[in-house]
């Protein structure tokens, strides 16, 4: 009677769960070495297209496409103001309905040479007669990226930490301050130490301002968003005080609000030459954007950074200090911001400088950090194109008649659908991470429960 049974369970049948002569691990390896001779390209196929979906899942929930569809947004919401402020397409506009085509065009020619204009004033001149002059607006963008990107790296940096740095003005104030007074209140000093002495001032200026709001927050619990805010107005008035006070700021002999030169041994020098704008000071910018993305992603001070900002209880639960890594991101942004402040002072403007030195760069930083994500590679691509919108503005203007505040309301409308993304997500149809991982949550429990019960 075995041996029929046994000669049944030797032949190779369909199902390995089918033949009783062998042993339920034997069985199961069988039916994997079966399947994986009988279909590996099936598998190979499946297994490339759940990765090519998987992927594609990922690129359409990143913030950065949120971010893309947001700039995608404002430019096209940019186009409809500059159509309707166009003379060409009002005065095509009145006879629409006899000769649409004529309003079609006035349409194209306005909005493309508006953009044109800004290509042409931010990245390449094609039209220029030379090299030189063809490739100046690219320098003049990076030179108008350089602050953008340092004092919008503290203000990421301080949203990843958990903590709303919206002090940058107060921080560049007070670092200009403290970079111009070395810069030209110490003399005698050779051009690399006197340009390392003001940076490292300037640095150290904005370090200490910030870390003034965060110390006020670990110690008291007081808001850093309404301390940072506070922050501001003290120095403006600080520094306007030092600005009108002869032997302070103010330039000797002058009754004017504005500091003497920069003496050249402490000015950033021209990186690509005296034929353009653009300093050292972008290589700076670039090594801080390296040194940030080292820090947050590299480093255990990064690490704590990021837990804090994550969940400042399970930090503490954890043993980690959250009141010190409050004071010490708070000084990092700060630095970072004084490190803008000081590029402007001895790279960007070096005949003296007055209260409007920021130029509004503490609160564009805020915007910069929205859009590059709080991520040191998305500030440094969002302070380029800041760079580009501020340096092709007045080619835009000039060349195409076109108002200087469209760019303002574009980069106005930037912050707004990104503080939206639910808006962008809706209109470009993008999936919501938030709902899917709801929906995995919600799955995860109730097969818990399942399995429970």
């Amino acid at each position: 009677m075995n041996a029929p049974s046994s000669n049944s369970g030797s032949s190779s049948g369909p199902n390995p769960e089918q033949e009783p002569g062998l042993d339920p691990g034997t069985a199961e390896e069988l039916e994997q070495e079966r399947a994986r001779e009988a279909g590996p390209a099936v598998d190979g196929a499946v297994d490339t297209e759940s990765r090519l979906a998987k992927a594609l899942q990922q690129t359409m929930t990143s913030p950065l496409t949120v971010s893309a569809g947001a700039v995608l947004l404002a430019v096209i919401a940019g186009s409809i103001m500059i159509a309707f402020t166009n003379e060409g397409v009002k005065e095509a506009s009145t006879y629409f309905f006899a000769r649409p085509g004529d309003t079609v065009v006035a349409l194209g020619q306005a909005i493309g040479g508006a953009y044109s204009a800004l290509f042409r004033g931010s990245v390449v001149n094609l039209q220029a007669p030379d090299f030189v002059t063809a490739i100046r607006p690219l320098t003049e963008t990076l030179s108008y990226a350089t602050p953008l990107i340092a004092a919008g790296l503290g203000v990421a940096l301080a949203f990843r930490a958990g903590l709303f740095n919206i002090g940058g003005q107060g921080q560049m104030l007070v670092a200009a301050a403290a970079a111009g007074w070395v810069g030209f209140g110490v003399s005698g000093v050779p051009f690399p130490l006197h340009l390392l002495m003001a940076l490292v001032a300037g640095i150290a200026a904005g370090a200490l301002w910030a870390g003034l709001a965060g110390l006020l927050k670990a110690r008291t619990g007081a808001h850093e968003v309404i301390v940072t805010i506070m922050l501001n107005y003290v120095a403006f008035y600080l520094i306007s005080y030092f600005l009108a006070t002869p032997g302070l700021l103010q330039a000797p002999g002058s009754a004017n609000p504005k500091t003497p030169p920069t003496p050249e041994s402490a000015q950033l020098p021209r990186l690509l030459g005296d034929q353009f704008n653009l300093t050292w000071g972008f290589v700076l910018a670039l090594l801080a954007v390296v040194g940030v993305w080292w820090l947050l992603n590299r480093s255990s001070t990064g690490f704590v950074f990021r837990a804090v900002g994550e969940n400042p209880r399970a930090a503490r639960v954890a043993g980690i200090d959250t009141g010190r890594a409050t004071v010490s991101s708070m000084l990092v942004a700060g630095g970072l911001v004084g490190l803008a402040g000081a590029s402007q002072v001895l790279g960007g403007v070096t005949t003296g400088f007055g209260s409007d030195i920021d130029a509004g760069i503490g609160f564009d930083a805020i915007t910069v950090a929205l859009l590059g994500g709080s991520s040191p590679w998305g500030v440094l691509a969002a302070g380029i194109l800041f760079g580009a919108f501020k340096a092709g503005g007045t080619t835009m203007q000039a060349a195409e008649g076109v108002p200087s505040d469209i760019v303002l309301v574009v980069q106005s409308l930037i912050v707004l659908f990104i503080a939206a993304p639910p808006l962008v997500r809706a209109i470009f149809r993008l999936p919501d991470p938030n709902r899917r991982r709801a929906a995995k949550k919600t799955k995860a429990t109730r097969n818990r429960k399942e399995a429970a019960a």
